[in-house]
């Protein structure tokens, strides 16, 4: 293998994707839209059964926008794993065509295959996701009042350790390498983002998340950008942690209460918030945002669980995660007081505990779980 060639069209390609972030436009302004068109990709595992129940209450809560075309629904259902390995593609084209064709998108989990598995090596289709659709922000919010927590973070999505993660190579059996990509105008997007996100909701704190002392080239980029652009937002107070001690500060209760809005390139934010997660109920109970320009998408943060699916087991799976991304999806796109209405439902659920999902037949079906919480939110 020529690796010398091989690197130099890595770079080629890094070059022509900072070429394309330099020409993008503003962001979409959706109250001038005549139409939204939200895609729902059910994905893989006990994705679709999940996504159902977040279509459900979406249909319900936007029923009147529906009613008045400014709100359509678009199903796009090829994001399987079997239908990815069938095209040797992380997305296939007829699928990124349908996608292309939506304003926001709401995302089951997909399995992403790894080594000694039955699939054929195809790239993450989350991260896939986010380069053809440019979604750079990953934005990961915390809260859990009882215990003084309400953290925000701003994961980059596009760049860092994830980018070329399906382009690394074995040199000879003794020696494997991977790479590491940031940008400045990536770098640059996601600290904006963050602090023009700490600015509009009085956060005083935006803390950012490296491995600078040790990774000195690309974290030291990273943590240098987000610094500069810091000094741009007066009365935010910047500080910045090493990723290794800021997984033991997240536990450390007098010390977590302190941070509100963190910046992280894109391993150590999928790092730290499934940690983050487990403060408000696991992963089961967390969605993110994936934003961008053009383009922004709506996940659930856990995995496919395949297990769950071969026992017959999906009935069963929680809904809550997606749900709650649902809700991000509502106030992203206009709609902040059903969002809003959607969050005091799933906490009055989750109080109350009259369905409780467990996933196994001990507890409610998701189905059920959402029946219960559509009555909820009519009563509000």
């Amino acid at each position: 293998m020529d690796y010398i060639s091989k690197f130099e069209q890595l770079i080629k390609e890094q070059k022509a994707r900072v070429k394309m972030m330099k020409e993008q436009g503003d962001f979409v302004k959706y109250d001038e839209l005549d139409t939204i068109v939200i895609g729902v990709v059910g994905g893989d595992g006990i994705g679709p059964a999940i996504t159902d129940q977040a279509h459900r209450v979406l249909k319900y809560l936007l029923q009147d926008e529906v009613k008045n075309n400014k709100v359509t629904f678009k199903m796009i259902d090829g994001l399987t794993i079997e239908n990815r390995a069938k095209a040797n593609k992380a997305i296939p084209d007829d699928v990124l065509k349908e996608l292309k064709q939506c304003h926001v998108i709401l995302k089951g989990p997909t399995t992403t295959p790894r080594k000694g598995d039955k699939w054929p090596n195809i790239e993450s289709a989350n991260v896939a996701m986010r380069k053809e659709l440019d979604l750079f922000a990953n934005v990961r919010p915390v809260k859990v009042p009882e215990k003084g927590i309400d953290w925000t973070f701003f994961r980059e999505n596009t760049e860092g350790a994830y980018v070329l993660g399906s382009n690394g190579f074995n040199v000879d059996d003794d020696i494997a390498i991977d790479f590491k990509v940031i940008t400045t105008g990536g770098a640059e997007r996601i600290a904006r983002a963050a602090f023009e996100f700490a600015k509009k909701n009085d956060k005083k704190r935006v803390t950012i998340v490296t491995k600078a002392n040790v990774v000195k080239t690309t974290d030291g980029k990273f943590l240098e950008i987000c610094k500069e652009i810091g000094k741009e937002y007066e009365g935010i107070e910047v500080d910045d942690w090493y990723i290794d001690i800021m997984t033991a500060k997240l536990v450390d209760e007098k010390r977590r209460t302190q941070f509100q809005v963190m910046i992280l390139p894109n391993l150590y934010g999928d790092i730290l918030t499934d940690e983050a997660a487990e403060f408000q109920g696991g992963v089961g109970t967390a969605g993110s945002s994936n934003i961008g320009k053009k383009y922004s998408m709506f996940e659930a943060i856990h995995g496919s669980a395949p297990r769950m699916v071969e026992e017959g087991r999906d009935i069963y799976a929680d809904p809550s995660s997606i749900i709650r991304a649902s809700g991000m999806l509502l106030n992203h796109i206009g709609y902040p007081e059903k969002a809003e209405k959607l969050y005091k439902a799933l906490e009055i659920c989750n109080t109350e505990k009259e369905y409780v999902i467990t996933g196994r037949d001990t507890g409610a079906t998701n189905e059920e779980f959402t029946n219960y919480l559509m009555k909820t939110i009519e009563k509000l």
